[in-house]
């Protein structure tokens, strides 16, 4: 078997185990998409796709190996996976998907290689146990909502290939004390840090050029604001409590 088709193992509901052979490259659209029975999965180094929904709202999924030859996580592929509590993204992957990882609320970690050039919108939303991420330089762009709702995240450290963080990227991270926009960030979206309650110092790097509408707004306890010098414009509200 090379590869696992779409809705393969679909009102499988009894299944429990799952032992996916090394020759399998790809794993289909939803696959496994709500399979609560499944606690532990192997993702063989053989595997390269994980396709759209291939393990989603498997609810019960609380270990989680992924394949060293992995190169695509699809669209909402682990999303909803509520018992998760950490993954590591093997070196190879180039994109983690749109909502890849969204409403995995026991995720605590999340280890993201140097492979990685872009995170998807919703990637990482509403992941409320996760306390800290380091996004690494090989990214360029963060999606919009990517950490929305994230609020037990005390630490983001964001590379400095990171180019355009997106809106609402990390909107309501309500343990967030301090934040560092770097010299390769250009733009910063509309709410991308809107309602960080917590959030008392921001430094905003000399490639930023514009701050989009309502970026900051909200964040009450803000005392300290340093903006670089290659900014143009400032949105509306995008500082204001």
């Amino acid at each position: 078997v090379k590869s696992i088709g779409s809705y393969a193992f679909k009102n499988c509901t009894g299944l429990t185990s799952i032992v996916i052979g090394d020759s399998v490259t790809s794993i289909g659209y939803e696959a496994f998409d709500g399979r609560t029975g499944l606690t532990s999965i192997v993702i063989p180094d053989s595997v390269e796709t994980i396709g759209e929904y291939a393990f989603a709202y498997c609810s019960n999924l609380s270990e989680l190996t992924l394949g060293n030859s992995l190169t695509t996580i699809g669209s909402d592929a682990f999303g909803g996976c509520t018992a998760l509590t950490s993954i590591t993204i093997p070196d190879g992957v180039t994109s983690i998907g749109n909502n890849a990882f969204n409403n995995c609320t026991s995720l605590t970690s999340v280890t993201i290689p140097d492979s990685v050039t872009s995170i998807g919108s919703y990637a990482f939303y509403n992941c409320t146990s996760l306390t800290s991420v380091t996004i690494p330089d090989s990214v360029t762009s963060i999606g919009d909502y990517a950490f929305y709702n994230c609020d037990s995240l005390t630490s983001v450290t964001i590379g400095n290939g990171v180019t355009s963080i997106g809106e609402e990227a990390f909107c309501s991270c309500d343990s967030l004390t301090s934040v560092t926009i770097p010299d390769s960030v250009t733009s910063i979206g509309y709410c991308a840090f809107f309602y960080c309650k917590r959030l008392t110092s921001v430094t905003i790097g000399n490639g930023v050029t514009s701050i989009g509408e309502s970026a900051f707004e909200d964040c009450s306890r803000l005392t300290s604001v340093t903006i670089g010098n290659s900014v143009k414009s400032i949105g509306g509200e995008a500082f204001s409590s």
